[in-house]
């Protein structure tokens, strides 16, 4: 080992000595991580953490206002609380990979933001878009 630092493309498997130029962002497709709180609603009204999830939509809807809005921090701090999903998502376009909602509130951003709840029939989501 030369002790020297490379850079490695995971999308390309290419690996350089240079750091990458530009933003490094895919044309027509978007990266986001989301937390997903489900309700009793959703298409499957369980997780990891609950057999079966009892509570009402607008009882999940007030979960992330009052956590995810309220005093909490940001998306990383409160993702131990009570999301019953997290998922870091790898690229994807607009090829109904996603869930209509889903897609046109991650193409809607810009990287480094934050969306609003955002329903869905999985429940309802908190997107970051990181690409």
């Amino acid at each position: 080992s030369l002790g020297r630092v490379y850079y490695f493309n995971h999308l390309t498997n290419a690996s350089q000595w240079e750091r990458p130029s530009g933003v490094g962002s895919t044309p027509g497709r978007v990266r986001c991580s989301h937390l997903l709180v489900k309700h009793n609603q959703s298409r499957r009204p369980s997780s990891w953490r609950q057999e079966r999830i009892t509570r009402s939509k607008e009882e999940a809807l007030e979960l992330i206002n009052g956590e995810f809005w309220g005093e909490s921090g940001g998306f990383w701090e409160i993702l131990g609380i009570f999301w019953e999903f997290w998922e870091f998502l790898g690229h994807f376009g607009r090829v109904w990979q996603m869930q209509k909602p889903f897609e046109d509130a991650s193409f809607a951003l810009r990287a480094g933001e934050m969306s609003g709840p955002v329903f869905t029939d999985s429940g309802i989501h908190i997107i970051l878009r990181t690409e």
